[in-house]
């Protein structure tokens, strides 16, 4: 007999913190991150409470930016682990109600690939988390190649999350970094994958897109065409940028209605969509409010967005689909 599936969304983009990662952040002179106004707090009581309100049945745990390397490879291996094994602890802890996309001390490789190693074999973590750059390392850096073919070699779900660029002093003109340069950054690291060819030479990877994509859906067929133009060797049956892009899942975190769901919707299938929250860094009443928008809003297909995305994370990860199960 099989069993109904638990109702509610699978939040893909929800965070955690520790006081422990706040201080060694602070420590690392991130007393305003990325321009916020404060650091936010989190447990695990609080986000189940909100959970239940806004009708969330589990939520994929990860590390937001500023990350986890501050400077110091050494620091950055024990800061990873430290996290990883926090987040595993709660996943055990709450059977069912979240997951776990491990932090990586990027762009360390050595050190990423022995963190891939514990998260996946020892933690069962449902996927890693990757910040857009590390101190200017962007994902299509070649350095970064044997980290991903390891993740393509495990399949693994790969969630993108946007920081700060390098140029943020200049660039941001003084304003909180995740209100713009969060979905440049988003771009541009999505980009130098797609002309790197990272994409194209791991198709086994399961690459999440925060944030609606970003700016991706309005400079997705710019990107084609200069691509294109400068990368003119590729043969004619290799896939473009758009059909790269296109294989790729993004999740709703944000103000995703009116207009920048429809946007997305214009690059990808809604079987590439996934919830996200935002939480912790969206406050309660922020969750609360968007949950009440994409509730409001027609889904694809004239169902909900609830059981669309829903379906489409357990596709994603199929350890949700059997409920209670742990890693």
């Amino acid at each position: 007999m099989t069993l109904p599936e638990p109702p509610g969304f699978v939040d893909v983009h929800a965070h955690f913190v520790t006081d422990s990662y706040v201080t060694r952040a602070r420590a690392a002179g991130h007393d305003l991150p990325d321009g916020m106004p404060a650091w936010p707090t989190w447990s695990a009581t609080a986000h189940l409470d909100l959970m239940d309100r806004c009708g969330i049945r589990t939520s994929l745990l990860s590390i937001s930016s500023p990350g986890v390397h501050f400077g110091d490879d050494a620091a950055a291996r024990r800061l990873a682990r430290e996290v990883n094994e926090d987040g595993a602890r709660v996943v055990r802890d709450h059977p069912g109600r979240f997951g776990l996309f491990a932090s990586l001390p990027l762009p360390d490789v050595d050190g990423a690939l022995t963190e891939i190693a514990h998260a996946f074999d020892t933690l069962g973590a449902d996927g890693v988390v990757l910040e857009t750059n590390t101190h200017g390392v962007y994902l299509g850096d070649r350095r970064l190649e044997p980290v991903f073919a390891e993740l393509d070699r495990r399949g693994a779900v790969v969630f993108l999350h946007p920081t700060s660029p390098v140029c943020w002093e200049r660039s941001a003109l003084g304003r909180p970094r995740p209100m713009v340069e969060f979905v440049f950054d988003t771009a541009r690291t999505v980009t130098d994958l797609l002309f790197a060819g990272t994409l194209d030479r791991h198709p086994d990877l399961k690459v999440i897109v925060p944030h609606c994509g970003g700016a991706l859906p309005v400079l997705a067929d710019r990107i084609n065409g200069f691509m294109k133009l400068f990368t003119p060797s590729q043969d004619a049956g290799a896939p473009d940028a758009v059909a790269q892009l296109r294989r790729l899942y993004y999740d709703m975190a944000g103000p995703a209605f009116p207009r920048q769901i429809p946007a997305l919707l214009g690059l990808v299938g809604p079987d590439r969509l996934l919830y996200g929250s935002d939480h912790c860094w969206t406050p309660a009443p922020g969750v609360e409010a968007h949950v009440a928008s994409v509730n409001a809003a027609p889904a694809p297909g004239g169902g909900t967005w609830q059981s669309l995305t829903t379906a489409n994370a357990r596709r994603l990860l199929p350890r949700l689909a059997v409920p209670g199960r742990n890693p």
